[in-house]
């Protein structure tokens, strides 16, 4: 019943809105292209009937081009092209503006546990002890990140805003003006950004959103929770990859770090500065004016000048004599106010976000072996020294660095920024930055070297301040990864630091590599696993472990729905804290909005909470276990097969838009890591890996393997296995769900020419019989009768957003086939291909 009614507010909400504004968008009246709009549609209906028939397209175009609009120049063609790929760009954006629009009225008839809810089931079960303790200590941080699929600039968000604002209350006129500007703004970025040009873009989504949600989201718990000491600031936490993660990023350096150090910084005092700005409007008594005056002066020249900053605990002492003068002599008047800017300020202190800094362990590796060259201690290679050797000269060697004693740029760099990082916590508070990540970890070097190289560095190995926090993101790194980190409680000096570390140890899974190099269950269930046994080994050696999870857009990187995720973890999993990275167009389609951030943000602490405190804890049985085992294992096989195969990596160079991500000007990141010519797996970043099978609509990472796993135990007589297993797992249940996603973003009508490819056509009709096993067993073990039965509005907003950009996709494909007829116009048909990137990234929300 909630569903259906969900459905009609949708219908109602959006779908009728988005058809509405649409036509008037697509009657805009542009010079040069005088009809464009008026022609999609009809090019959206010859696109839909030519994939149906299974024709190319190519033929679909040249059906279009001769029959309904005339133009059979060649030239005059590519320009019609780019015309409707840059109609079908704002389209996308109307329809994302319409949906957010409608967001508040949808969660009117959802299911999902707000902490409204919860709080009203703890009246119910009258267990507000046990909910006030568990609430005063849990956490969970987003993790904002810089990977590259998230290019709108400040310009078109503040357009996208301006347009949520006008539907919501349906100003025609008003939003035809606006749609207006939207055509004649450029959506994409004249040249690629810089990393600071990142920071800040997303640094615009924490001031004019986040700032206010997380205030908001805590003083709603504070004042509904029975508990009037509640001063948990660390309820919901921000952190912050962008100019501190140079993992496979050269153009991340010690210089921009500290930029983007100051622009947090800089930006959180405006925000300060604004508030107080407001609160002195009220606060006009005498008593008081000396403090206000001297904070919103200090303020004030701290928002503009990055070497005059003002501490936290200066910014609490003149609030705190503002409240105390208040009470005393001013009867309370606008208490709240001030108390709710105090509160901010406990939560934002003087860094806003956390930021992070992340490099790849061989980097690091790099590094160490050129310092121990230097000093004499090995000839060329770290190989000279046995293990104990190595771990005594990270631990004892007393070395001095000075970076400008290396000529190595990464030598460099990597010195010079471990040493910044003092300057950086003496201005944004130790808050500010106090992570070091390394991605694949495979060892306790991984670690050491990084802790090597702070006390190298000239931190006192009693004063650092700084949390190493492994990567294990391959097969072999979880395989690992419960030696390594007993391995590393187990030496005496590093135990110490933990002990200064509060016996905290945060360990990062990633999704991405993992689903890259073990396909989707392997990887997903091999992280499941990982965190229990690491919960295990950390609470035997008495430390408290907090799991960051890598957390990309899509389900074949860890994405999917999180509540669901988080919700369906088991009880062996430490469950402290919950950490994930969002990414991508995932930061302003999940968290974009005040009030989709404070949905998300509740869900996130209701799944944390509800494992500890509600309901039956997960567990998997011996028995389940060995199923899950049973299946992942045979998935891998076949993904494995699949990887093995002489075309996989040509394919996806010649016939998918892998290396046009590196062409188009949306991140700052190279596409891979290294420099080699020849391009590999290995090498290749997950973003762009999964981002090109998403384009082609066939969403490999998200499924392949599963159909053929199933298959196989259903050939043995045990279907009826997997369906228990489905019904009673949360865990399984998720991944399939997610997978379902995956399964329902794609189309293979759009790539069907390929089935006949002399080169190509036996390896897309690998990948299409598994897509189409894979949706008939996952649609079998669910009874589902269509993908995505049970998420009405997600099916629905799936399906309006891909025939949005069906004709955007149509004329990539074509344009992929005529480069790969060395087209006079080959140029051009590069820039389409790389132009229509935009629109499917931004359409399908999750896609990379």
């Amino acid at each position: 019943m909630q569903q259906t009614k969900r459905l009609e507010e949708f219908k109602k909400s959006v779908t009728n809105k988005f058809n509405i504004y649409n036509s008037l968008f697509l009657s805009l009246p542009y010079k040069n292209v005088e009809n464009v709009g008026i022609l999609i549609p009809l090019l959206l209906d010859q696109c839909e009937k030519g994939l149906k028939a299974g024709k190319e397209p190519q033929e679909i175009l040249e059906v279009f081009f001769s029959n309904f609009v005339d133009i059979q120049d060649e030239r005059e063609r590519l320009d019609f092209m780019f015309r409707i790929v840059q109609y079908v760009e704002r389209q996308v954006v109307l329809y994302d503006s319409v949906e957010d629009s409608a967001f508040p009225k949808l969660q009117e008839y959802s299911s999902s546990l707000t902490i409204k809810d919860y709080f009203e089931l703890v009246n119910r079960t009258k267990n507000w002890d046990k909910v006030s303790k568990k609430l005063s200590t849990f956490s969970a941080r987003i993790v904002l990140t810089a990977h590259p699929t998230q290019f709108y600039t400040p310009a078109v968000l503040d357009i996208i805003a301006e347009l949520r604002s006008l539907i919501d209350e349906d100003r025609i006129h008003d939003i035809d003006v606006t749609l207006q500007q939207l055509g004649l703004t450029s959506l994409i970025n004249a040249k690629k950004p810089t990393p600071l040009d990142e920071a800040k873009n997303i640094i615009y989504i924490l001031r004019n959103t986040y700032y206010d949600a997380v205030g908001e989201l805590y003083q709603y718990v504070k004042s509904n929770i029975k508990d009037e000491k509640f001063e948990n600031y660390n309820l919901m936490k921000l952190g912050f990859w962008p100019g501190g993660d140079r993992d496979g990023n050269p153009f991340v350096t010690a210089d921009i770090t500290k930029q983007v150090a100051d622009e947090l910084r800089l930006t959180l005092m405006k925000c300060y500065y604004n508030e107080l700005k407001d609160l002195r409007k009220k606060l006009t008594f005498k008593g008081m004016q000396g403090h206000l005056n001297a904070l919103s002066g200090k303020m004030y020249q701290a928002m503009f000048d990055p070497n005059a900053p003002i501490s936290y605990e200066g910014i609490i002492e003149h609030l705190g004599a503002v409240r105390e003068e208040l009470i005393e002599h001013y009867h309370g008047l606008y208490l709240d106010e001030l108390d709710q800017f105090i509160d901010k300020v406990h939560i934002f202190k003087t860094h806003f976000a956390t930021l992070d800094i992340r490099q790849d362990h061989s980097k690091h590796k790099l590094v160490v072996e050129t310092v121990l060259k230097k000093q004499g201690a090995i000839k060329e290679s770290l190989d000279e020294l046995k293990e104990k050797e190595l771990v005594d000269l990270l631990l004892q060697g007393d070395y001095k660095l000075d970076p400008k004693d290396f000529d190595d740029d990464i030598v460099k760099d990597t010195i010079l920024n471990i040493q910044n990082l003092k300057a950086i916590q003496d201005k944004n508070g130790e808050d500010g930055c106090n992570r070091y990540i390394i991605s694949n970890s495979e060892d306790i070097f991984s670690v050491l070297f990084v802790f090597g190289l702070f006390r190298w560095c000239g931190w006192d190995e009693k004063e650092i301040t700084f949390d190493i926090v492994p990567l294990f993101e391959t097969m072999n790194g979880m395989d690992a990864s419960e030696e390594v980190m007993q391995t590393l409680f187990d030496i005496p000096q590093y135990r110490q630091h933990l002990e200064r570390r509060r016996d905290i140890h945060t360990i990062m899974l990633g999704f991405s590599d993992g689903t890259k190099d073990g396909g989707y269950l392997k990887a997903n269930w091999s992280i499941l696993k990982t965190k229990e046994t690491l919960s295990k080994v950390c609470k035997k050696n008495g430390i408290s472990a907090i799991f960051f999870d890598g957390r990309g857009g899509p389900p074949a990187r860890g994405g999917g729905k999180t509540h669901r995720f988080y919700a369906a973890q088991t009880k062996d999993v430490a469950n402290h804290e919950i950490q994930l990275t969002i990414q991508g167009q995932t930061i302003t389609s999940t968290y974009g909005t005040k009030e989709q951030f404070i949905h998300n943000s509740e869900q996130l602490l209701t799944a944390g909470l509800s494992n500890n405190l509600f309901g039956k804890e997960h567990t998997i049985s011996a028995a389940q276990r060995k199923l899950i085992e049973e299946l992942s294992e045979l998935s891998f096989t076949k993904y494995d097969a699949l990887k093995q195969h002489d075309k996989f990596i040509p394919y996806l160079e010649n016939r998918s838009t892998l290396k046009y991500y590196t062409k188009a000007n949306i991140g700052s990141r190279p596409g891979k890591r290294g420099n080699k010519k020849q391009l590999t797996l290995s090498d290749l970043r997950a973003i762009s890996f999964v981002g090109s099978w998403s384009q082609l609509k066939q969403n490999v990472p998200g499924y392949f393997g599963l159909g053929s796993a199933i298959m196989q135990l259903k050939e043995e007589g045990r279907l009826n296995e997997v369906k228990k297993l489905y019904k009673e797992v949360p865990f399984f249940k998720a991944l399939m769900l997610n997978s379902m996603m995956s399964l329902a973003k794609t189309n293979f009508d759009l790539t069907s020419y390929m089935k006949d490819d002399p080169e190509f056509g036996d390896f897309w009709n690998i990948l299409y019989d598994e897509f189409q096993l894979s949706k008939k067993m996952l649609l079998q073990i669910s009874g589902l009768k269509i993908l995505m039965e049970d998420e009405a509005v997600s099916r629905e907003s799936v399906k309006i957003r891909e025939k949005i950009v069906l004709p955007l996709l149509v004329i990539q494909q074509n344009a992929l086939y005529h480069i790969t007829q060395n087209s006079e116009y080959k140029e051009l048909y590069e820039k389409i291909v790389t132009r229509s990137l935009y629109g499917n990234i931004n359409a399908s929300r999750n896609s990379a």
